[in-house]
């Protein structure tokens, strides 16, 4: 019986995995691979064209969420990166005050806090409006419906995510080892550069990993944010799903979307050097 122990315990988990993950999957799966319409109902035709169609027809959609989600994963991190070191290093006895006010945005809605920013930023806005009437701004300055817009949403919204992990790996870090490079003569730059930045990699894995899949994904910054320019490939599955009705190339899209991220991954993995990450991670 202690034997099965572990495995009874870790049963409920595989359980809610299995119902609500590799069967939903699977009933994807299937969907992607069916033809017909909402009225006459759906076959199994095992039409793997409906990949070829939705590829050929998105293409622009997909290459932009893929753009999209990098760029804001660049900025994530470029922005992430130093808050999570001031607040490991020199936020003190405030370091929980800091986090609760990093996590403060989460207490309200993902949609309202990016509705929000569009209010922000409309041309005649509390902000663009305000510097238009000052005489700062020209009258056809617009922020909305732009990259620029869509990618700041997607920055602004899961910023946090990219933090979190990158402070947690640096709250390891021991400073006595990093007095200790300096005392061998590395300068603060090469303290952080060969001791500091290698020990927190992990966070790094794990905040790019937590960012870049659901910024590629996400509909929501791009429906309110962004315009007919700035369509990802997250509006045009909702689209099909909901609107036309049209669930195999919507199936069909989703699964591409899975395999282009995981091929990215592995990539960004083999890049990065999982071995390196695993070892730092076990120090």
């Amino acid at each position: 019986m202690r034997r099965l122990t572990p495995y009874l315990l870790a049963l409920p988990s595989w359980m809610w995995l299995a119902i609500f993950l590799v069967v939903p999957m699977v009933a994807m799966a299937s969907v992607s691979l069916q033809t017909g319409n909402a009225i006459d109902g759906f076959a199994m035709t095992f039409s793997v064209s409906n990949y070829s169609d939705a590829l050929g027809r998105y293409s622009t959609q997909l290459l932009r969420s893929l753009l999209y989600g990098g760029l804001a994963t660049v900025a994530m991190l470029l922005i992430g990166y130093p808050v999570a070191y001031w607040i490991a290093f020199k936020g003190g006895n405030r370091k929980s005050m800091y986090l609760f006010l990093l996590l403060l945005p989460f207490f309200v809605s993902f949609v309202l806090r990016t509705i929000s920013w569009n209010f922000l930023l409309s041309d005649n806005g509390l902000l663009f409006g305000t510097l238009k009437g000052w005489g700062l701004l020209p009258d056809d300055f617009h922020v909305l419906a732009t990259t620029f817009a869509v990618v700041g949403g997607l920055t602004y919204n899961f910023l946090p995510f990219m933090i979190l992990p990158i402070y947690v790996a640096l709250e390891r870090v021991d400073p006595r080892v990093v007095e200790a490079a300096q005392d061998l003569y590395a300068t603060r730059l090469g303290a952080f550069r060969r001791v500091v930045l290698p020990l927190s990699l992990p966070g790094v894995f794990a905040g790019v990993l937590m960012t870049f899949v659901p910024a590629t994904a996400d509909p929501i910054n791009a429906q309110i944010l962004g315009g007919t320019e700035n369509t990802m490939i997250g509006n045009i599955i909702q689209t099909e799903y909901l609107t036309n009705l049209n669930y195999p190339t919507a199936s069909a899209l989703s699964f591409t979307l899975m395999a282009v991220l995981l091929v990215g991954i592995f990539v960004y993995a083999r890049a990065l050097g999982t071995e390196n990450v695993l070892e730092a991670a076990a120090r």
